[in-house]
């Protein structure tokens, strides 16, 4: 085998062990941040240990978040604070949610691979990818056609599949793929959505920040029964932009 065509086989053996992602191939030089920003996660979740019922974060949710590409959702000039475990402008008045929030909400869903999932606010793109790399079939809702447009152009360069965008009202869901096992909501709702509510599947789960505007945010756990009843847990304050739309 010549030089060069053994690093091509090594390249596309790294591709195959990353679950196919091309763009997870050469990001090692962050490796030792991701790993950082995973202790960090190990932390806040223990001091949170009262709120969240539990010390530990599920570890398929852990080893996920060590191995997605953060940087690649943040502009260019905020690679270098990619991983710290705090949130990030990415543009258009919208910001990527902090890690640590980013594993609990995706923890609190506990999927299942193949689950079908309704992602709110898509952002640019790092929560859907968190949850495509767990295995999840995703279908995620922006609201801003600038930003929709990016973060689909920047999950097909990255090579990742299993997700389907849309640019419009999330409030509504989208009741063509309903219904879904998890739904997972990026922006704080004054409360929670019936469209969503409707488009849950008995059994699963939803997780939201709601709070009405100048009023505190809360993340909501939101479980629907087999038999339809519906429970809800407020989790801890939380600080996300408000979701907007013709609602």
């Amino acid at each position: 085998m010549s030089k060069l065509h053994s690093i091509l086989y090594r390249t596309t053996l790294l591709g195959i062990l990353l679950g196919g992602w091309p763009g997870f191939v050469g990001a090692d030089e962050y490796a030792s941040q991701r790993n950082a920003m995973v202790a960090e996660i190990r932390r806040q979740a223990h001091w949170s240990k009262e709120e969240l019922g539990k010390e530990e974060l599920d570890s398929s949710v852990l080893k996920t978040m060590q191995e997605v590409p953060r940087h690649e959702f943040v502009p260019d000039s905020l690679h270098s604070q990619a991983y710290a475990n705090r949130p990030l402008p990415i543009g258009h008045g919208q910001t990527i949610s902090q890690p640590f929030i980013v594993a609990l909400m995706t923890d609190l869903l506990r999927l299942q691979a193949g689950a079908q999932v309704l992602e709110i606010g898509t952002g640019s793109g790092y929560q859907a990818a968190v949850l495509a790399r767990l295995g999840a079939r995703v279908f995620t809702i922006e609201i801003i056609p600038e930003l929709a447009v990016e973060s689909s152009q920047r999950l097909r360069q990255l090579g990742i599949a299993g997700i389907e965008t849309r640019t419009a009202d999330g409030y509504f869901g989208w009741p063509e793929h309903a219904p879904f096992d998890g739904i997972l909501v990026t922006a704080a709702a004054s409360q929670i959505p019936p469209p969503l509510v409707q488009q849950l599947k008995p059994g699963g789960r939803m997780v939201i920040p709601v709070g009405g505007p100048f009023l505190p945010q809360y993340l909501v756990l939101v479980e629907k029964a087999t038999d339809g009843k519906l429970t809800t847990r407020q989790l801890m304050p939380v600080a996300f932009v408000p979701l907007t739309g013709s609602h």
